[in-house]
């Protein structure tokens, strides 16, 4: 079957079968793909572009609007003489282009389909986190990477940020908090959609049908797209499965931890309830590796703890105290005869001088994204894992979304990693998998 047969299967289930690996060719650019070329979707390959030339062969969304905005913005970027070719639906461009990597920034409840089927085309990943929306299908996307051979790299970029690597390196890692009991990690943001517009008529230029795609289908609201869907728990996982995933990977990641032994969650909607949003404005989890705590708390509403650090994560140890965020870090020891330590991020503008201009970039997570995109290519070439491989991605979505589980659910949950169940809980195991809305099927470890 050749890859640019426009294979019968049904495209709304998702069904094409692809064929499968094939090696890179090193004597061309590498060919990429962007599967949700909005915001961040532009931010990560633009990063990919500044470090290695690549040739943006195709662009896929389902909102006509975003994606012709996309292939110009890309365009330009590249001095290209035509735009990259565009597709509402991305499994057409896997289809019909061959891809060595796909960069995948669609809503999250998109991420394990996307994936998997990219991988069985023939791509390694930029995988943005989340990596799934439930906890099968991020072993099915873990599976699927295995099967294929597939090299992985989720968008969990603290693990390439300069200073973070330094506290790691410097501070914990030289032992300077001595032993560490206790993690708090926390968002302030005042992030939540609050608005509550009346649902319409999807727009003429987004497929709102499969723009939803496996999800529950709502009627179309202004506030779920452009921009807002994690407002809603269809799409995604709310505050825990955007922001806390970050620092809950940070800490993993600096502290050499796996799965918790446990994770106990509560909250909820205690403050903005006028809003359409039913995501949570509230929310504490403990994630209970024994004889260290990883607590996580958010509010979407008043001050944050620290001003400094109104995203972040503090370590707390009988030697001293670390607080990390993205803009710097800070070491406070306890004896009094040493210095305590600060270092704030570190900008590129002069080096990169797009980075002034382009719009919504977060300025102080550009060079991260670079140092990510320069790892995943230095391991697509050897074939190696990334710094923040899909393993290790699930992991930390996984842990997020066993939280969400807890809440729900109103108890602790026991984790077995071996099993991959909650133990002793069959009303907690049947959350493990989220329903799929028909036709779509719900991917499965044993059937990528």
């Amino acid at each position: 079957m050749n890859r640019r047969t426009f294979l019968t299967a049904s495209a709304a289930a998702g069904l094409y079968t692809l064929p499968g690996p094939r090696s890179l060719a090193q004597s061309r650019p590498k060919r990429v793909a962007v599967i949700g070329p909005g915001w961040y979707g532009k931010c990560d390959l633009f990063r990919l572009m500044q470090v290695e030339p690549v040739e943006v062969v195709a662009l896929a969304d389902p909102d006509s609007q975003m994606l012709a905005g996309a292939a110009k913005a890309i365009a330009e970027r590249a001095q290209a003489k035509k735009p990259p070719a565009t597709y509402k639906d991305y499994r057409d461009m896997l289809a019909k282009h061959e891809i060595d990597l796909a960069l995948i920034a669609t809503p999250d409840h998109w991420h394990a389909l996307a994936a998997i089927d990219a991988m069985k085309a023939g791509a390694d990943l930029y995988l943005q986190k989340p990596i799934s929306v439930d906890i099968v299908e991020g072993q099915s996307i873990v599976a699927a990477a295995q099967k294929y051979n597939r090299v992985v790299q989720v968008g969990t970029q603290r693990r390439s940020t300069p200073h973070l690597i330094e506290a790691r390196d410097r501070i914990i890692k030289e032992g300077k908090l001595g032993k560490i009991g206790v993690v708090e990690i926390y968002c302030y943001y005042h992030m939540r959609a609050n608005a509550n517009p009346p649902d319409t008529d999807p727009p003429p230029h987004l497929d709102w049908d499969l723009w939803t795609g496996p999800a529950p289908l709502r009627p179309y609201n202004k506030l779920a797209h452009p921009g807002s869907w994690r407002a809603f728990m269809e799409y995604g996982n709310g505050i825990v499965g955007d922001m806390c995933i970050h620092m809950l990977d940070m800490v993993r990641w600096m502290l050499g931890l796996g799965w918790p032994e446990a994770v106990s969650s509560e909250g909820g909607i205690l403050v903005q309830r006028e809003s359409k949003a039913n995501i949570p404005d509230t929310q504490i989890a403990t994630f209970d590796y024994g004889d260290l705590k990883v607590i996580w708390k958010h509010r979407s509403y008043g001050a944050p703890a620290d001003p400094d650090y109104p995203w972040g994560a503090t370590f707390f140890g009988d030697k001293g105290t670390l607080k990390a965020g993205v803009m710097r870090y800070d070491y406070i020891p306890m004896a009094r005869n040493e210095a305590p330590v600060r270092r704030d991020v570190e900008y590129e503008l002069e080096k990169y001088p797009e980075d002034k201009t382009e719009p919504r970039l977060e300025r102080h997570v550009a060079p991260a994204i670079r140092i990510h995109m320069k790892d995943l290519l230095d391991k697509m070439a050897s074939r190696g894992k990334p710094v923040a491989h899909v393993e290790e991605g699930h992991i930390s979505t996984a842990t997020c979304v066993l939280a969400n589980m807890s809440l729900e659910l109103g108890r602790s949950l026991t984790w077995d990693p071996v099993r991959h169940q909650v133990v002793n809980d069959a009303e907690a195991n049947k959350l493990l998998r989220r329903p799929y809305r028909s036709p779509y099927l719900h991917p499965e470890p044993n059937r990528v």
